[in-house]
């Protein structure tokens, strides 16, 4: 069963990737962390953010997925840099996060987009495949959000969007995992909305639906007419739509808007 939101896949055997040490240069824009930027809505969203004229570091677990991202951004005539990591590693993570705030001297916008699944019914699933997108898919966002307050408060602004899903708003069978995390981040991000507030940064969530991506592009015809009715637009969303509204809220006019979750999803979870 594919997750609603398709989010790019990690393998938590594969090798870890140490994030990059790069030559420290003070940005004279926002400086924004994009995880899962490989493809899909992460792609997106950072292409989106680096048009919107944020410098954008762009974050998958090896360099390879990442260049037609890069390529793409400089193309256009924007500013990023990739460097991988494994986000399933809280250390790696950590290293990332104060990797970049130091290299630049500031980290403005955090998008916690990357994560997994392992999906299966709940009588079947493993400690493993509980644990494992657990880790991955909220914990990782727990890391990275704690690491990246101190420079967004030396800085007085910042701006986090953890993307979610419609599955952590009305559950999916056959995702008790990934579900489960979704959920845990809208109470997670409503705290840190709370504890943050006072220190100029927001944290919202942005809950995609179907979305047009390489994974539900395999999706059977069968599938694909099943869910469409539930859907009151009539089709899959586009990542650029996500990507839009992930743009609105790492914005500097989003000041006001915090603690909330975006629901992307044509309707269907209304």
């Amino acid at each position: 069963m594919l997750p609603l939101d398709s989010p790019p896949a990690l393998h938590a055997a594969a090798p870890r990737c140490k994030p990059q040490r790069l030559e420290a240069r003070v940005i004279d824009k926002r400086v924004a962390i994009v995880t899962g930027a490989s493809r899909g809505i992460g792609r997106a969203i950072a292409e989106r953010l680096a048009k919107d004229g944020r410098h954008v570091v762009l974050v998958a677990r090896s360099a390879e997925g990442l260049a037609a991202t890069d390529a793409a951004i400089k193309a256009a005539g924007g500013s990023c840099e990739i460097r991988p990591c494994d986000i399933a590693n809280a250390a790696d993570v950590q290293a990332l996060v104060d990797g970049v705030a130091e290299t630049h001297g500031r980290l403005d916008i955090l998008v916690n987009n990357a994560g997994i699944t392992r999906d299966t019914l709940l009588l079947r699933m493993t400690d493993e495949q509980w644990d494992e997108v657990l880790n991955v898919n909220l914990r990782s966002v727990f890391v990275a959000c704690r690491a990246a307050l101190r420079p967004m408060m030396r800085g007085k602004f910042g701006r986090i969007v953890n993307i979610g899903s419609v599955s952590g708003l009305s559950g999916n069978a056959g995702q008790a995992n990934y579900a489960a995390a979704k959920a845990a981040l809208v109470g997670f991000t409503k705290t840190v909305a709370k504890e943050m507030g006072a220190k100029g940064i927001t944290a919202n969530v942005v809950a995609p639906g179907f979305i047009e991506t390489d994974m539900t592009d395999i999706l059977g015809d069968t599938v694909k007419t099943a869910v469409l009715p539930n859907i009151p637009v009539r089709r899959f969303g586009k990542p650029e739509e996500i990507a839009s509204a992930v743009a609105y809220a790492t914005s500097d006019e989003a000041g006001f808007f915090t603690a909330q979750t975006i629901v992307v999803d044509g309707g269907m979870a209304a």
